[in-house]
């Protein structure tokens, strides 16, 4: 098969025909049919994240067709998502409270085990997502890691219906929870660099929309970083109201600067921050994407173009989600 691989951090991906996995007892073959582009990938390829194998095929965002290791629940030819928590123990504190995405014995698609850079891949059976027919393999990919930790992050700031929520960086993650906090009749207010963005933002209906620490025009009840920059995190904080929650949604933040206590945090206000996903996030999310129609602005690229679609992400020229075809 073909695959992207990347043989030591900070060097391109290397396009090459390696032989198809074998799946062993518990795991499926797929055959990709898309796989996201997701900034985590980024930040494996440039060293932001310790390297855990070499080589490594990247890519945690699979839509994938079960050609291999067929189940009952997942039976040959079934289309299936593949997000970023490759596995967990099941039996540590965490995962017996229902905190799987704290396992300290998880293993990530893409970083410990390969991923969907590649013509097929192997996952754990039970951690793979039934896909909605609604939902084709292109607007698909996207939502199982932008999406899913997108969604998750609503939830680990406490975003109730009617709410005003500020969204600071507005890449893959931001744009796919502006239809969800609608659904949930929130105001949305972004701030983020760059205008390609803000224009996405104000095409998708944003009741406001600013530079990258922009302060909005009203206290917000709740807000999320995207942007992996601790400047963007004091102005989230600089903009709620006294209780109100930021959640930062980054797996690197390059900083946290000095802040006033006294002004930014004082008032019950809270910082918070978002750690992986559960199984439990994805199924809620695909069903509210479902619900809803969502449908994720997606830039197409094939496997041979994979190194053009990580430069234009890394360089901020991709509005919406990229997505690799092979």
């Amino acid at each position: 098969m073909r695959a992207a691989t990347l043989r030591e951090p900070k060097q391109h991906l290397v396009i090459e025909e390696i032989p198809v996995p074998v799946p062993s007892a518990g795991q499926l073959l797929l055959r990709v049919r898309a796989c996201g582009v997701c900034r985590t990938d980024l930040h494996i390829l440039d060293g932001d994240l310790p390297p855990h194998r070499a080589p490594l095929i990247p890519g945690h965002q699979i839509v994938g067709e079960v050609v291999a290791g067929a189940t009952g629940s997942r039976p040959h030819g079934m289309r299936v998502g593949v997000s970023w928590m490759a596995g967990t123990d099941g039996t540590c504190a965490y995962c017996l409270r229902g905190a799987e995405n704290l396992c300290d014995r998880a293993s990530f698609t893409g970083y410990d085990v390969d991923g969907g850079y590649a013509e097929f891949a192997v996952a754990r059976a039970d951690f793979t997502y039934p896909l909605p027919e609604t939902l084709d393999d292109v607007h698909a990919a996207p939502l199982l890691c932008a999406g899913i930790i997108g969604f998750r992050s609503l939830r680990v700031a406490g975003v109730e219906h009617g709410e005003r929520v500020g969204l600071y960086g507005f890449g893959a993650s931001a744009h796919l929870v502006v239809p969800v906090l609608r659904a949930w009749d929130c105001a949305i207010y972004v701030a983020t660099r760059g205008e390609k963005h803000r224009d996405l933002a104000r095409d998708l209906g944003a009741d406001w929309v600013g530079d990258a620490t922009a302060k909005p025009p009203v206290p917000l009840d709740r807000a999320v970083t995207f942007a992996p920059s601790g400047d963007v995190v004091v102005a989230a904080l600089a903009a709620l109201r006294k209780g109100g929650v930021v959640a930062i949604n980054a797996i690197h933040l390059d900083r946290i600067p000095q802040f006033d206590y006294d002004s930014l945090l004082w008032g019950e206000r809270q910082l918070r921050s978002v750690a992986n996903m559960t199984r439990r996030d994805a199924q809620d999310f695909l069903a509210v994407a479902s619900d809803i129609g969502l449908r994720p602005q997606s830039n197409v690229f094939a496997l041979a173009s994979a190194n053009e679609a990580l430069t234009k992400l890394r360089a901020d020229e991709i509005g919406g989600a990229a997505v690799m075809v092979p």
